[in-house]
This record gives structure tokens, C-alpha cells and sequence, in this order.
């Protein structure tokens, strides 16, 4: 089953009290650190109510042997295999990315000297930890730098040497990092491809050692402005304040500095102005070096095109350094970069300085997931072992605990039908289900293996967020730790009354916290100090917390390996995997870093290894043509306004024809990958192809008839022959005979959950359906209603109006009758907490016992309809489960609300037979037993094929076109996955470039052929955002000029609020309005985003043109002087989205005063409607 709830309702449970867990009180020591205040963010989420419902289970201690697995071998530098272990990036869109980190917590101090490896955590990005961080040290290290400057002025350049460079730290480097080094004092470009905390930042800390020497420039990019104010910290303690600058769409700080810090976007539109060549106009001069950390980034759909637009414009003399994670082309990209930029040089490395020992937690057990040489699952981790742990401790089980998927009972038709071979499938299968642990129970395992302080991953905000508040009555920390997280969150009260998160401050108190999109930045850096200082025990948090901030722990923790996409749910790639667990290990201070994957109901450990032993994927270009781009390559000649006279042409600068474009653009990534791999692709996947069809043929019926007759008798083939013949006819009957019984089940069905709608009971009922490994899944639920009946419901018109919901009537009547009931579509609250929608076909049997049609508590609504209600609060992301020709089975996550619901739906092994409701017809019981009779009938023909003369010679062919299947199923994989490179390395760019061109040329913003830019075009071109041209279109209309300040701003809002979004499970629904006057000036733009729409639909142009006016009334309220206190009251939005929105929309209005040929009066509004959102705590947000 592929729908598992991403609010993690299988893993968490309520605790008891506090009484229960306080005898685990732990006091775990943690490093002896000064606290400092910081520059932090906030975060405000109300949580949803517990219900009286929720019963938690008592806590369990659980005894674990001390031994664990020990760390994987270790690959050494240059070899060409690469450790399961990745820093791959999993980001963000452009529009949150940039804003989704902010000020990140500086290192605090150390009052004791660490030596070797310790030492060697101060000096890397991954490696800076809470304990790092010398004073003594840091000022040595200062001396050493300003050593070998003094150096350089003395005797020259010429003494600069990877010695000398080594000689800044305390530790020896490693082999990779020399290596780099080396390559980089040669004069080469340098690609470093190595895994998360290898220390790859060392050697860029070593080129700006050289660089400054020199007396010369670097600049150094990150993909995110908390990274690059992370990296503005930690260089100017290096280098001091006057040496190092900063520059992001926020902040401008020392910008003629020799080290300048800067976003990747930034460094993109200042190649813009020069491409290819150094000049002053670019900001290049005396530029020597340009680092691209996070360079892996050029995979993402998203933004990774900035990076390849830096590397190709990027001039041949300035040297480029990329640090990159491990990805499984590496060399493609320093071939790349040699081919279109010089001479690059390729350094690798597979060694992690802190090994990682992976786990697998079960419901009563920590066990290592992998075998004693790594190469292989831990056998204990199967199914059948723990089938027969499970029968053998099965006595000592509390029948009175919850369990979120129970034991089914197993005396049911459909398990008979398919043999006894079926119902072993389904012990097993709920032996999985048992094993599935609780929050509380893999906390325990990791306190009493002593593997806190964790980063514990999960793929929701609600599921951070219930997690923590489940633990609130758990105390993780003792008295003294309690004490200094009061102290630092009294002195951050002090600080930032605005940003304190209200109702995390219980759970933080006990050692837990969450860490997603959805809390202020500040709040969020507030929470990494705690973590890094040892006052976190375990932070709950989202994957994005993987994506370059610097937190690492002892532990990290997958809740699981799936997650919710934008098309359903999608199964975690090997790279996602690694790169989450790359949050563990602290160089320095622990031996090995802990990696534990958490047992889901439908994913296991063989699943987990499958992912780990797929292999990294590669790097894919991105390369996609934007507005900005195509004007600032072909901008040419200015077309100016003279006043009183006629048009008329100044020329200011040439332009690009097309052809110098066309040779720009050519030069990307994925061009040069496609003209080296793609010819050798093709004629491997037409090998592929070949050897396909030649086993194919080799199993057809005629082949295999070809074999019978040349190694049987006459007599044996013919015998043989006939009865085949005679099994495939009755299994044609048998398949028709059971399409009639499942259209009398719907018959026997339909009448029963009628009488349900009229007297409002709410009945249980058991669901079955076979995943896709052909075992049995049995669901109990309550069930709500038909989906007819749910008038108004959101879920009803998508049944009615999407075609994925059609049910095929025709192909069931045509089985064996022309009279046919069509099936209808039905809600259920499964167990799980998941609802569920399904057709007739789907349903075991309904019992008599249920919720009844009596409110709980006097003025409550049903129970009907509350349910119905909290169906249509969620949001539509049905996800398919099973198919059939009679209606699908679709799955979807339910909230907190619900939970308490689902967890009073009984295990069915607590209901009988005689709770049966179900009373079948005649027919139907007729058509089961000629089904069973038929199926009787295909047995004894297998029995009879088998004691046939020839079929011992038979089962030889048999057999052979068995593994000759298996063989073609394993080349068809190999097919797929060569195909699905083909299709990512397809080479492309010129003719999207083509297309934007088009429309821009169209607009009147740039005449292609006459090489002029437009009024228009000046303006698109000066603009960072998600469509150049439709911003440009909007901050040109004259309409605005009639809008004051605050209007003017929540107009901007409306085009910068993508991907903004109600939170539908918060209890709260409120939001502020736009004025009139805004909505007015809204509706008039609608008209001119339709036309660009159509113009960009002409030209195959697919760039969205956002225009939202529902969060406008946010941005106009905050501008019109509202407290944040006043705005977040009764928000139907996350705090963190509220404060995205309005960053978002200052960055817009900060760049309207600078941008040409834009109204005077309109820079005037931008600039005072600017300045006053700008105040706390928004204006803390920048760093």
C-alpha cells in the first residue's frame, strides 16, 4: 500500500502523564558552552485540542544489548565506488528557498582546547558544532593567516604551497582536501565531490587563505541567504570584519571586500552584465576565484539552471571551485566545466570522518539493519523471523493495548479462496503491522542506548508538531538542563516578544522541539542553538532541515520512506535518503553516527535496503530559459521617449545577435552530457530491446509447445496438450464466475448501507484488497456515508466531475449479464486515521456494532456530521491504493481531529460472524458456491496435468521459462531505468530560449530581429522574480500610481504569494481581507494576466503568472501598522507563512525604486510602504 499517512498517525500515540515517564529522567551531559543571545526568529501554531477520546498506553521499558553494528568499511580516496552516504540537496522552490532560512545561530565558545579530529570540526561547514569553536584557537588561527600574508608581501607568491596552506590549521588535512589543493595552486578549476561532513569547505577556506595573500578577490555563493550569513560569520572570524563582505537580496555589508559572500542568483545577474569577460561593470575586477558550494544544486527543477548560467558565463580566467555532494556523475560535470570554462581537475572522496551504523526499530526492538559485512539485511530483520518472534511472544502480549494495525481473523472467505498459502502471506503481513513502533517506543530504544540528542525526520508540519505535543509530559532533560533552557528562552522573551512560540515552550521545557517551514526563522534558529548546545534532546522536523543548515546530532531518525508529493505519494530516492542521514555523526565527538528507519505498516527493512543499495542518482541539467535571461543576452540598443518629439533610437550598448545567444545556451549541461552518453544509450537500450523480444519469444505458446513436441512422446504431448487446453477454457469461466459474485455481493450490499442513511448509525465495516505483492490487506473502519448522500461536499464533486472515479459497468455486464447494478462510491474513517473512499466491491462485510447517532456531549453535533465536516476541512489528495473495473480504492490522510475518532474503531478480531449484518441473497450464495465448485474444477485439472506421463520432462520446460521470465523482468528494469536517463540527458534549451524570445518580442519589451530593448524590457530585465515580464507588465500600469502605501503592498502581495497556503486542519479559520480599492486594482491586472497567459500559450511558453489576491489582506493589514500579535490572532495561516509572504513581498518593493523607467510616484509608495513593514519581527528576519 502506497497511501501511508504523512502525519505519522501509525508512529505517534499520546503519553500518559507525566508521573508515568518521570522515573527517565535523563541528564545527559552536554558541552560546558557560554550561552549568547543571538539573532533569532519565531513561530506560532496552535495546536488542536486532545480529545477525551485519546487513552494513552502505558510506557514500557525495554532492555537492549549494548553491542550494535559496527561502522560500514570505509572506501579509500579515488576509488570509483561510492559510500551509501550522500549530501545531495533536497530543496525548496525558488520562492520559499530564499526564505526559508534565516539567521543562523553562531558557534558558541568552548572553554576547553580540543585537539586532532576535535579540532578539526571548527574548520568545516558541516563540522561546526555546538562544541566547537575555541576563542584561543580561533585568534591562533587568525595569526597564521595574517602569517602567511606578511609572508607573500615579503618574499611572493611563489612561497605559497599546500604546506603552507595546511599549516593555518591544527590537524593534518585529509588526503582529498590536499589533493584539491593542489589542483587549485596549479591553476585548474576544481570539482569536489565528497559526503556530508568530509570537510569540503576547508578547501575553500585554504584558496581564500591564498587568494588574499595574493592580493586579490574571491566570492563564494550558497544557495541560501542562512548559509551565506553562516558563512559571512564564520569567514570573518577567520579573516576579520574588514576582509569579508556580504551580499543577498536582504543584506549589503562590506561589498568592495576581498571575500565576498553571496547568493547564487546574485552572482548570476551580475554575469549577466558581462558574460564571458571581466570588467567593472560586472563587479569582477580582481576577482581571481569564485566558489560554488552546494553545487549539486544544478538538479534542481527549480533554481538549477542559476548554477549552469554562473559556470557558462562565467569568465575563463577566474578560477571555479565546486563543492558538490557525493552524486553518481561527477566526472561528467568536471568534464563539462573543462570543456566550455578550462581546465578542470576532478577530486573525490567516499569517506565519511564520522561512520554511520544504520538501525532498524520495531516495536520492541533496536536491531542493526544490515549484516556483519554490510552487504545485505540483517536476516533477523525478515519477515519470516520475525513471524516466528512473533508467534513466540505472542502469549506475552497486553491484549488490552492499542495496536494500530491488529492481528485480522482469518475464518473469511476471500482468505480461503486463495489457499493456505494466502493465509501465511497474511500472518506475516500483520506481523509487520504488530512490529510498527510508537514515537515513544523508539525514544526509549535511543535514551537507553544512550544515542540522544536526534533529528527526527518526518514529512508533515501537523506530524512535527503532534509529536512534540505527545511528548510534552516527557522529561528528557534534568533539573540543571531545565533550568538554562528557561534562562535562554527568559532572555530571548526579553529580546523577541513577538517571536516566541506560546505553545511549544511545554515540550521544549521537557528536551523537544519542531523545526519546519511552518515556524518563524527565528524561532527555528532559537532551536538549533538549544540542539547544538545539548538542551534539545530530539527535534522533529521536516526534511528541509536537511538541506544545508548545520545541525548536526548523534542521531538521526527516518519515520519513513515515503512521502507526499504533488501527485500523491512518492517513495524517497536514495539520494533524499542519504542526505537526511548525513545529519548524523558530530565530527569530534562522537565515534559513529546513528541512522534508524522506522517499521511503517507497509515498509520494512527490505525495503529500506533496496533504496540504500540502489545507488546514488546523477546530476541532471535544469537548463530552462527565463525572461531575465533572454533580455539580458539579447539586450541591445535603449529605445527611448524624447519628450516633444518623435520616437526616437539612442544607442547605449550592442547587443547579442542570436547566434552569439545560440552558442551561450548550447554550452549547457545537458547538451554536453547528451552528445557524450546519448549515442551510447541508445545502442545499449536497443540491445536491451533486442534481447527482450528474443526471450519473449523463446516463452511464447508456440515456443513452448515448439519444446513439448521435441521432447515428449507423441502420446505424453498430446495428453498434455489437451488438458492445458482445457485449464485455460476453465479458468476463462472461473474468472467470469467470480466477476458474477462480486456484482451479487454489491447487490446483497447496496440495500444494507441504504438503511444506514436513514437512521444515522454509523456502522463498522472490514475492507479488503490485495497490494501489490498479491497479500491481503484487511482495513477496519467506521463508515460515514454514500458519497451521494454528502451533500455539498467537496469530495462529492470531485467524484462526479473526475474521470480517474469512472467506473467501468460495461466490461463487468459483458462477463456474464447484460443486467447489471453500477457500483457507488462510499466514504469510511479507517483505523489509521485515513479515510477512505471505495466502491461496493471493496467492502469484506458490515457489522451491527458502531458509532451510534447520539451526540456525545449535550449540544454536540451527530457524529455523522461532524465526520463529514472534518472530510471536507481536508484538503483533496486521494491517492490510489487498489484498481478494479468495478471502482478504485482511494486513500487519503485524515488530521488530529480525526485521530481520536479512528482510534475507537475495534480490531476486527474483536468482532464475530454473528456481528454480521450482511444477509446475502440466494444468487449471491448460488454464485459462490458454482465459483468455488469451478475453482475446484481448475485444481483437479492441475493435479491431473501433474500425474501426466510426460510431465516430469514438462516441468523442465516450465521452469526454464520461469527464470527466462524473471530474466526479462530484471532487463526491463534495467530498460526503464536507461530510458528514464535518456529521456532526463535529451538535449534542450535552444528552442525554449526560442519560444520566450518570441514572446517578449511580441510584448513589445525587445525586437529580436533590431536588437532594441523596449521601456518594458529595461524594466523585466532589472527584476529578480518567478516571471520577469508579467512583474515588469504590473509595476508599469498606471493604475497603481492611484494607490497609497499599504494598498500598493498588498497589491505586490498578490503576485508573490505562490505556493502560500490555509492551514485546513488548524481550528482557526480567519485570514484579513483585502480593502476594495486593492480587489478593484486586482480585477482590473486579471484582464492583463489572461492576455500574457494566451500570448505565452501561443508560443508554447509554460511560466506561471501568479495573481492571488486571498493573502493580500494580510500584507495591507501588517503595512497599515498592525502588531503581529493582531495579525496571527485566530490565523488560519502558520506563522511561517505569514512571515514568508511578507518578506516576499519586501524583497518585490525593495527593488521597485532601483528598477528604470518606472513612475517616480510609484518608487515613492514602494520605498514608504517598505519602510514600514520593515519592524520587528520581520525586520529580524534578514540576519
Amino acid at each position: 500500500m502506497n497511501a501511508i499517512p504523512s502525519s505519522i498517525q501509525y508512529l505517534l500515540h499520546p503519553l500518559q502523564t507525566s508521573s508515568a515517564c518521570s522515573h527517565r529522567t535523563s541528564a545527559f551531559p552536554h558541552p560546558n558552552q557560554t550561552s549568547r543571545t543571538l539573532g533569532l526568529g519565531f513561530v506560532f501554531l496552535r495546536p488542536s485540542p486532545t480529545s477525551s477520546l485519546l487513552f494513552p498506553p502505558p510506557l514500557r521499558a525495554f532492555k537492549f544489548p549494548r553491542s550494535i553494528f559496527p561502522p560500514e568499511a570505509q572506501l579509500s580516496d579515488g576509488e570509483d565506488e561510492e559510500e551509501d552516504e550522500d549530501d545531495d540537496e533536497d530543496f525548496e522552490t525558488d520562492d520559499e528557498a530564499a526564505d526559508e532560512y534565516e539567521e543562523v545561530v553562531g558557534e558558541a565558545s568552548d572553554e576547553t582546547e580540543r585537539s586532532g579530529d576535535d579540532v578539526d570540526s571548527l574548520t568545516e561547514d558541516e563540522d561546526r558544532d555546538s562544541s566547537g569553536g575555541n576563542s584561543r584557537l580561533k585568534e591562533f588561527r587568525w595569526q597564521r593567516v595574517e602569517r602567511i600574508r606578511n609572508e607573500v608581501k615579503e618574499y611572493g607568491e611563489e612561497i605559497i604551497d599546500v604546506e603552507e596552506l595546511a599549516s593555518v590549521y591544527d590537524f593534518r588535512i585529509d588526503k582529498f582536501q590536499r589533493l584539491a589543493i593542489q589542483a587549485f595552486l596549479r591553476g585548474s578549476s576544481v570539482v569536489v565531490s565528497a559526503p556530508t561532513s568530509g570537510g569540503k569547505t576547508l578547501i575553500a577556506e585554504a584558496a581564500a587563505v591564498a587568494t588574499v595573500a595574493r592580493g586579490k578577490r574571491i566570492f563564494y555563493t550558497t544557495p541560501l541567504k542562512a548559509l551565506s550569513n553562516q558563512k559571512f560569520r564564520e569567514f570573518r572570524e577567520t579573516f576579520g570584519d574588514n576582509d569579508v563582505g556580504l551580499l543577498t537580496g536582504d543584506s549589503a555589508v562590506n561589498k568592495d571586500a576581498q571575500i565576498l559572500i553571496m547568493t547564487t542568483e546574485i552572482l548570476r545577474n551580475m554575469l549577466y552584465r558581462s558574460v564571458g569577460t571581466v570588467s567593472s561593470d560586472s563587479g569582477l575586477l580582481h576577482v581571481d576565484v569564485i566558489v560554488l558550494d552546494e553545487v549539486h544544486y544544478l538538479s534542481d527543477i527549480y533554481r538549477g539552471t542559476v548554477w549552469e548560467e554562473i559556470i557558462i558565463y562565467c569568465p575563463k580566467e577566474v578560477q571555479l571551485i565546486c563543492l558538490s555532494a557525493t552524486v553518481a556523475n561527477p566526472d561528467e560535470l568536471a568534464g563539462w566545466i573543462g570543456q566550455i570554462h578550462g581546465r578542470t581537475e576532478l577530486v573525490t572522496s567516499s569517506e565519511r570522518p564520522v561512520p554511520l551504523t544504520w538501525l532498524f526499530s520495531a516495536k520492541t526492538s533496536l536491531l542493526p539493519l544490515l549484516n556483519e559485512k554490510g552487504t545485505a539485511m540483517n536476516r533477523k530483520l525478515s519477515l519470516s523471523y520475525l513471524q516466528l518472534y512473533s508467534s513466540g511472544a505472542q502469549s506475552h502480549r497486553d491484549e488490552g493495548s492499542r495496536k494500530r494495525f491488529p492481528r485480522r481473523h482469518e475464518n473469511n472467505y476471500s482468505s480461503n479462496t486463495n489457499g493456505e498459502s494466502t493465509s501465511t502471506r497474511n500472518d506475516m503481513n500483520n506481523v509487520r503491522r504488530s512490529q510498527v513502533p510508537q514515537v515513544v517506543d523508539t525514544l526509549w530504544q535511543l535514551h537507553d542506548r544512550n544515542m540522544l540528542p536526534a533529528i527526527w525526520f518526518i514529512f508533515s508540519r501537523k506530524g512535527c508538531d503532534a509529536a512534540v505535543q505527545y511528548l510534552e509530559h516527557c522529561k528528557l532533560l534534568d533539573d540543571c538542563e531545565m533550568s538554562e533552557v528557561q534562562l535562554a528562552l527568559k532572555r530571548f522573551r526579553i529580546k523577541y516578544p513577538d517571536a516566541v512560540r506560546e505553545t511549544s515552550v511545554k515540550g521544549l521545557l521537557r528536551g523537544a522541539a519542531a523545526h519546519h517551514a511552518g515556524c518563524l526563522p527565528l524561532w527555528k534558529s532559537f532551536i538549533e542553538e538549544l540542539f547544538q548546545r545539548g538542551l534539545i534532546k530530539v527535534v522533529f522536523a521536516t526534511e528541509t532541515l536537511a538541506a544545508g543548515i548545520n545541525m548536526p546530532a548523534r542521531t538521526a531518525v527516518i519515520s519513513s520512506l515515503s512521502k507526499r508529493g504533488e501527485s500523491g505519494r512518492i517513495r524517497l530516492t536514495s539520494n533524499e535518503l542519504l542526505q537526511m542521514s548525513g545529519r548524523a555523526g558530530r565530527r569530534g565527538i562522537d565515534e559513529s553516527g546513528n541512522v534508524v528507519i522506522i517499521q511503517t505498516p507497509f515498509e520494512g527493512a527490505e525495503e529500506c535496503c533496496k533504496l540504500l543499495f540502489a545507488g546514488l542518482d546523477p546530476l541532471v541539467s535544469q537548463f530552462t530559459a527565463s525572461y531575465g535571461m533572454v533580455l539580458n543576452l539579447l539586450a541591445g540598443s535603449k529605445v527611448t521617449h524624447r519628450p516633444k518629439e518623435s520616437d526616437g533610437v539612442q544607442d547605449s550598448k550592442a547587443g547579442r545577435t542570436l547566434e552569439e545567444a545560440r552558442k551561450l545556451v548550447e554550452q549547457s549541461f545537458g547538451n554536453y552530457v547528451g552528445s557524450n552518453v546519448m549515442v551510447a544509450a541508445k545502442e545499449e537500450l536497443s540491445k536491451l530491446q533486442k534481447e527482450i523480444e528474443m526471450l519473449t519469444s523463446e516463452i511464447s505458446d508456440e515456443a513452448i509447445d515448439r519444446k513439448s513436441r521435441k521432447i515428449l512422446s507423441g502420446r505424453a504431448y498430446k495428453e498434455i496438450a489437451d488438458l492445458q487446453e482445457e485449464l485455460k477454457a476453465e479458468k476463462l469461466l472461473r474468472s467470469q464466475l467470480r466477476a458474477k459474485l462480486e456484482m451479487e455481493r454489491i447487490c446483497a450490499l447496496k440495500p444494507v448501507l441504504e438503511g444506514f442513511k436513514e437512521d444515522g448509525h454509523l456502522p463498522f465495516i472490514s475492507m479488503q484488497y490485495n497490494d501489490g505483492e498479491g497479500v491481503q490487506q484487511l482495513i477496519p473502519a467506521v463508515y460515514l456515508g454514500k458519497i451521494d448522500s454528502l451533500d455539498g461536499s467537496k469530495v462529492k464533486d470531485m467524484v462526479a466531475s473526475n474521470d480517474l472515479f469512472s467506473i467501468d459497468t460495461v466490461g463487468a455486464a459483458s462477463a456474464y449479464s447484460n443486467n447489471i447494478i453500477a457500483p457507488s462510491y462510499h466514504v469510511a474513517l479507517g483505523s489509521d486515521n485515513s479515510w477512505y473512499l471505495f466502491t461496493e466491491n471493496w467492502i469484506k462485510t458490515v457489522y451491527k456494532a458502531g458509532f451510534p447517532n447520539v451526540a456525545l456531549a449535550h449540544g454536540d453535533a451527530l457524529p455523522r456530521d461532524i465526520m463529514a465536516r472534518l472530510l471536507d476541512k481536508e484538503p483533496i489528495q486521494w491517492q490510489k491504493v487498489a484498481e478494479s473495473g468495478l471502482g478504485g480504492l482511494w486513500c487519503m490522510d485524515g488530521s488530529l481531529e480525526t485521530w481520536s475518532w479512528s482510534l475507537n474503531v475495534p480490531v476486527l478480531s474483536s468482532l464475530s460472524e454473528d456481528d454480521e449484518v450482511v444477509q446475502f441473497s440466494e444468487a449471491y450464495l448460488s454464485a459462490v458456491e458454482c465459483y468455488k465448485d469451478q475453482r475446484r474444477k481448475v485444481s483437479r485439472l492441475k493435479k491431473r496435468i501433474v500425474r501426466t506421463e510426460g510431465f516430469k520432462e514438462y516441468r523442465k520446460i516450465l521452469d526454464m521459462t520461469k527464470f527466462t521470465e524473471e530474466k526479462i523482468e530484471r532487463l526491463k528494469a534495467r530498460s526503464s531505468r536507461l530510458l528514464n536517463r535518456i529521456e532526463q540527458i535529451e538535449p534542450s534549451g535552444w528552442r525554449e530560449f526560442m519560444q520566450v524570445s518570441n514572446v517578449i518580442h511580441e510584448a513589445r519589451a525587445l525586437d529580436i530581429n533590431m536588437h532594441m530593448i523596449f521601456p518594458l524590457g529595461e524594466t523585466a530585465s532589472a527584476i529578480r522574480g518567478e516571471n520577469e515580464l508579467w512583474l515588469a507588465m504590473v509595476l508599469r500600469n498606471k493604475i497603481l500610481l492611484s494607490l497609497k502605501p499599504a494598498q500598493f503592498a498588498a497589491v505586490c502581495g498578490s503576485l508573490v504569494s505562490e505556493g502560500i497556503k490555509l492551514r485546513p486542519w488548524k481550528n482557526n479559520s480567519f485570514i484579513y481581507e483585502p480593502s476594495s480599492a486593492v480587489m478593484q486594482v486586482i480585477n482590473s491586472l486579471e484582464e492583463q494576466r489572461s492576455s500574457l497567459l494566451k500570448l505565452q500559450e501561443k508560443h508554447g511558453v509554460k511560466i506561471s503568472c501568479c495573481l492571488d489576491g486571498q493573502f493580500s489582506g494580510m500584507v495591507e493589514a501588517w503595512t497599515s501598522g498592525l502588531t503581529w500579535k493582531e495579525i496571527m490572532m485566530d490565523c488560519a495561516m502558520d506563522e511561517g507563512d505569514v512571515a514568508r509572504l511578507l518578506r516576499r513581498t519586501i524583497d518585490l518593493l525593495a527593488q521597485v525604486p532601483k528598477l528604470p523607467d518606472i513612475d517616480p510616484l510609484l518608487q515613492s509608495l514602494a520605498a514608504s510602504a517598505s519602510n514600514v513593514m520593515e519592524r520587528p519581527p520581520i525586520s529580524e528576519l534578514t540576519g
